[in-house]
């Protein structure tokens, strides 16, 4: 770990930092006391649990997927038969 003064880290910082992105620690110091570090970023772990195609093979979608329950929604849109059996048409 490298121990710069803090003129030094002012005039090279982006040099600092690349060395910092290449896995050096380099510490920033005022008057020999140390006061900051430079250190590098930890990648965070990527979340794959919301991938698309990540449950392939596990589950099946019925071929009347898009139209299940088609007369139900045109019903309460259009009316049709209540619960009862009495028609729209019959109030």
């Amino acid at each position: 770990m490298e121990m710069v003064n803090i003129h030094t880290a002012k005039t090279h910082l982006s040099r600092l930092v690349e060395r910092a992105a290449r896995g050096e620690t380099i510490t920033i110091a005022k008057a020999g006391k140390p006061m900051a570090r430079i250190v590098p970023l930890e990648e965070k772990p990527v979340d794959t649990s919301h991938r698309f195609g990540f449950m392939r093979g596990e589950i099946q979608i019925p071929d009347d997927f898009d139209t299940m329950g088609q007369a139900e929604i045109e019903a309460m849109f259009y009316g049709g038969l209540h619960e009862n059996g009495e028609d729209d048409a019959d109030r």
